[in-house]
């Protein structure tokens, strides 16, 4: 039995669940998650209607691995629609910036050739159920990065569009400069010293 999927999951208060055969509905202040589940694993609430159990119908290998993650899919639904999940990215850089326009984030990252100052380097459509906030200080310098805070309901459509965007400009190990997570420590480099120097 997997230690992870033979735990119940709790259902946190103000979330609404709805367990049909292989799909499972969830509902809460933060939003509306489904999933439908693999053949292999069965779902059920729990007769006090306070968890839901996750289940495999046979022990094979496949049903094994399925077993464990469908349960932490499950619980990352709960705490999605009662809590959320952020991911919140630094842009260092002189020049660097980025703003949100509809369901677009404009993002100018340094790439020389490309883009104007009334034509954004790179467009990006944000996926539907995230939303994105861009805070500019108003002086900037490289030691004041400019945030964006990434927030949703959905664990998987949060963290790629993060990862999306950090992939456009990784930090770099000599300045710093590009996009990071928040927590993120970029591990830096001494450059090269000058010719003849001692």
């Amino acid at each position: 039995m997997s230690r992870v999927g033979k735990k119940p999951v709790p259902i946190p208060g103000g979330v609404t669940v709805a367990v049909s055969g292989q799909k499972v509905d969830v509902s809460g202040p933060k939003g509306k998650l489904s999933w439908s589940a693999p053949a292999a694993i069965r779902m059920a609430s729990s007769p006090d209607g306070k968890s839901v159990n996750v289940t495999r119908a046979d022990d094979l290998k496949s049903s094994r691995a399925l077993h464990g993650l469908s349960r932490s899919l499950v619980a990352n639904m709960m705490e999605g629609v009662s809590r959320g999940y952020q991911k919140r990215l630094l842009i260092f850089g002189t020049g660097y910036g980025c703003n949100v326009s509809g369901k677009t984030l404009d993002l100018n990252v340094g790439f020389m050739g490309r883009g104007t100052k009334e034509t954004p380097q790179f467009r990006i459509p944000i996926p539907d159920g995230v939303l994105v906030k861009a805070e500019v200080p108003a002086a900037r310098g490289d030691s004041e990065p400019a945030r964006l805070l990434i927030e949703g309901c959905d664990k998987q459509k949060v963290g790629q569009f993060a990862a999306t965007v950090r992939r456009i400009r990784p930090p770099e190990p000599y300045k710093g400069k590009g996009i990071r997570y928040a927590d993120e420590h970029v591990k830096r480099k001494q450059g090269k010293a000058l010719a003849g120097g001692r």
